[in-house]
């Protein structure tokens, strides 16, 4: 769901507010930005929004007052890649330890070898999150949401695999957790008692020596501690060795974090959303009803009917689409970008795609986006500066 369609700079433009406009009359009760980068230098693709300043204040407003138009709260979800950034945007990315991504080949991604971070340099993004959070509340957002999972940064902190540091922030569960806490006290004292902070968060790694399913059930003790208003349960990254692995009574179940949720709840002080897998207003209700999440979100649907939320709640249908499911693996994620291009421009899904074809429109605007960013911003030896 992340939209990559922001201009050279990291501004949103009025495309990604039509998008938002168009998810904002969804019938969902809430809304995730996709990744607003805190760090220009260390983007998850090219075209992602950055909030590094007040310079785009104006365009993410518009964004802000277009997916609240329809009565939804909108969050923006913050984010800093750590050493998940590709090269061609970053030769020698941040990141808690000198470790680099293994990668399998067929992904075709490639990414620098990082720099361990100081420790100012571990508050210096505490203090980039905080500056963006100020900034998204500025602009009209209902709340932030931070990005604590799928191997960006504050997850690379929590996995004992690529964080190596012997100082107070590695090592012991209680050292590795000290970025996320740390961060989440920043911006509550950022941005006040009442405005929202999410966090998603991996259940799990999923990863032979990675952070476990136990280690996050101690986390969210500490988490209710913080003040945190939504706990948004996701896992993985790149890497999926089968730790921690799905009981066989759950793998037929749609969602494919609920047994984890169930487990959280029955810790969390804060309510718990899982996203990933949900199709049908079954499922939903049978988690929603067994006590095991409090709130449903969905993701790829949106991309294929942008009115789905309202359709299923009003028993127009009982299953939101799937067509992901006819595609190769490795077609699906530039299926469903270019079918946010598409709502960005104002048009209706494309269902009879194909994923050849998704693939070769989307290696084409990334590398559109990927010009426009090498093109507007300095050398790469700035981002070390």
């Amino acid at each position: 769901m992340s939209e990559g369609i922001a201009d050279g700079n990291g501004h949103a433009d009025a495309r990604l507010a039509t998008l938002y406009r168009t998810w904002g009359q969804s019938g969902a009760g809430l809304l995730f930005s996709g990744n607003f980068q805190v760090d220009r230098w260390h983007l998850e693709r090219p075209g992602n929004v950055v909030i590094d300043g007040a310079d785009g204040l104006a365009s993410l407003a518009r964004v802000a007052e277009a997916g609240r138009a329809g009565g939804a709260h909108f969050w923006a979800q913050l984010g800093h890649t750590g050493r998940q950034v590709s090269d061609s945007m970053n030769p020698a990315p941040l990141a808690p330890s000198a470790v680099e991504i293994e990668i399998p080949p067929i992904l075709g991604r490639s990414f620098g070898k990082p720099r361990a971070m100081t420790e100012a340099e571990i508050l210096h993004v505490v203090d980039q999150f905080t500056r963006a959070a100020r900034v998204a509340q500025a602009a009209g957002f209902s709340g932030v949401h931070i990005h604590g999972a799928h191997g960006y940064l504050v997850s690379q902190f929590l996995n004992p695999l690529s964080n190596r540091r012997s100082d107070q922030w590695g090592g012991t569960l209680a050292n590795r957790a000290r970025f996320l806490l740390v961060l989440i006290a920043a911006l509550r004292a950022a941005v006040g008692p009442e405005f929202p902070i999410g966090l998603k968060l991996n259940a799990s790694d999923f990863m032979k020596g990675g952070f476990t399913n136990a280690e996050c059930l101690e986390l969210v003790g500490w988490l209710n501690e913080t003040g945190l208003d939504l706990l948004e349960l996701s896992g993985g990254s790149f890497r999926d060795e089968g730790e921690d692995g799905r009981p066989a009574s759950t793998i037929k179940r749609e969602a494919y974090f609920v047994e984890f949720a169930a487990a959280v709840r029955k810790v969390a002080r804060m309510p718990v959303m899982v996203t990933g897998g949900f199709r049908t207003t079954a499922a939903m209700a049978e988690a929603i009803g067994a006590g095991e999440l409090d709130l449903v979100g969905l993701g790829r649907p949106f991309t294929t009917d942008p009115a789905i939320a309202h359709k299923l709640l009003r028993g127009e249908v009982e299953r939101a689409a799937s067509p992901e499911d006819s595609l190769a693996p490795f077609h699906v994620l530039p299926w469903s970008s270019v079918q946010i291009e598409r709502l960005a421009d104002g048009l209706g899904p494309d269902l009879a795609m194909t994923g050849e074809a998704a693939a070769e429109t989307f290696r084409s605007l990334e590398g559109g986006y990927l010009a426009a960013l090498l093109a507007a911003r300095g050398p790469v030896g700035h981002a070390m500066a």
